[in-house]
């Protein structure tokens, strides 16, 4: 099975210190909190008392405004340099030290909270419109407080406008007037839309809680505030889901005409109660009901010819967007940009390391009050790694990558042998009409990305 992975939902890339242009980061808000967990779910989330929110939004304030004493604490340095003899407990990886401050292409001595800048901010979960907009409000001012020149763009300015990018994540039986106002008061400029479809028979059993006139009701409540960026999702392959049912919520969407759409296939994996209960043959969760493979690709298909007479760039294997409305942060994702992450289990990324804070918000918040940072994984890209990133997450873009500009990037690590491999590779897809080349630009052939997964495997292992 064909598979997309989510968000998982770009700025500029990363300046060096030494041409005096500040780094440019995203930041990002793990919100782990749901009123239910949905059959196809495969995140870190859970369902908790509203009782719970307030704490753990108070504990992420406090970890973003010590963001910089609590990544020394943890070894982190801020850019990850782990200095000699780090005895954090939590961290997984004590013994591990960088020599040289490499990340975010800066020199020894460089300092994050005076040299960097937040131009996109993603408050994502779990369901963060679950929470008083007071503490959503609040994160966001500490934010701003700790990365100077974070200024999200004006309520009244065009959404297109320069400014910072700021995301909330929302469900749309959690969006009144008042709270669309208030998101709106607090800085938050963008919404993505958890719709995922327009049909209460498909909606129900995927353990949703909104109802096709929630969606409607959401997008006017939005509108009405001064929304001018919304994004929309839809997933292809719930249980019950038939081809008409799934091209009538393509023209629902439409005919809201949200300024992104991702649309993402069901995946199957042990990681959901409906994956598991599909990979051990059972009937559970409405398992029976989930269309085929085939039928999914050709959900998928249908929806990359609908939105493109419809005026939508399909710039990502699994994003939309009308023109200047990518999403900026989920392009540094997929461009290998700095990025922070608060909260439990969120991830950062610093151009070399990746680590990521304890799942369990409990323990999240009780490691963020006794003064430590809570890091459960902390790994180490290597070259080839970085290499290989570089071609997997450069093709789920449409356009491609620049394999000149790779080789540049990477030098030795583009070694001869590699090259040989790689070209080789490349021509036999290109034979199978799986890739087009144009010189040194490579991109995936656009009547092929239902299979993309395929592509990708052959092209790596």
């Amino acid at each position: 099975m064909n598979t997309y992975a989510k968000r998982g939902e770009g700025g500029t890339h990363p300046e060096s210190a030494h041409s005096g242009k500040p780094t440019t980061l995203g930041i990002y808000i793990q919100v782990p909190f749901c009123q239910t967990k949905c059959t196809y779910c495969n995140f870190h989330t859970g369902v908790a008392s509203p009782a719970a929110y307030a704490p753990y939004a108070r504990a992420v304030e406090r970890e973003i405004r010590d963001w910089h004493a609590l990544h020394a604490a943890a070894g982190l340095e801020s850019v990850s340099r782990l200095p000699p003899g780090n005895a954090d407990p939590m961290s997984c990886h004590s013994s591990l030290r960088s020599e040289s401050a490499f990340a975010l292409n800066v020199a020894p001595g460089f300092s994050p909270a005076s040299s960097a800048f937040a131009n996109t901010i993603y408050l994502g979960g779990g369901t963060p419109s679950l929470f008083d907009p007071a503490d959503l409000a609040r994160i966001l001012a500490a934010v701003h407080s700790q990365f100077p020149g974070a200024d999200p763009i004006a309520p009244s300015s065009n959404a297109r406008a320069a400014g910072t990018e700021v995301t909330l994540e929302a469900d749309p039986e959690t969006i009144t007037p008042e709270k669309a106002a208030a998101w709106l008061a607090a800085g938050i400029n963008r919404i993505s839309l958890g719709a995922q479809s327009f049909h209460d028979a498909e909606l129900k059993p995927a353990g949703r809680m909104h109802r096709r006139e929630d969606i409607f009701a959401a997008i006017a409540h939005l509108r009405a505030a001064g929304f001018a960026n919304i994004s929309l999702d839809l997933i292809a392959g719930l249980p019950y889901q038939t081809a008409a049912s799934w091209q009538a919520s393509v023209e629902e969407a439409l005919r809201l005409r949200p300024e992104h759409i991702s649309i993402y296939l069901f995946e199957i994996d042990e990681g959901s109660r409906l994956g598991r209960e599909l990979l051990s043959g059972g009937s559970r969760y409405s398992a029976a009901a989930v269309p085929s493979d085939d039928a999914m690709a050709e959900s998928y298909e249908f929806a990359c010819d609908r939105l493109r007479e419809a005026g939508y760039d399909h710039y990502e294997i699994s994003n939309w967007a009308l023109p200047d409305f990518r999403s900026r942060h989920n392009l540094k994702y997929w461009r290998r940009e700095p990025y922070l992450g608060f909260g439990a289990g969120a991830h950062s990324f610093d151009g070399r390391w990746r680590w990521a804070n304890a799942h369990d918000p409990a323990a999240y918040a009780a490691a963020i009050e006794q003064g430590r940072l809570p890091v459960e994984q902390l790994e180490e890209v290597t070259p080839k790694q970085a290499l290989e990133e570089e071609l997997f997450l450069g093709l789920r873009q449409l356009e491609g990558i620049d394999l000149a500009a790779i080789e540049a990037q990477y030098g030795a690590d583009f070694s001869a042998d590699f090259k040989e491999t790689l070209g080789a590779r490349l021509d036999e897809l290109r034979a199978q009409g799986l890739v087009e080349r144009a010189g040194t630009r490579v991109r995936l052939a656009p009547a092929r990305l239902a299979i993309s997964n395929e592509v990708f495997v052959a092209l790596l292992d």
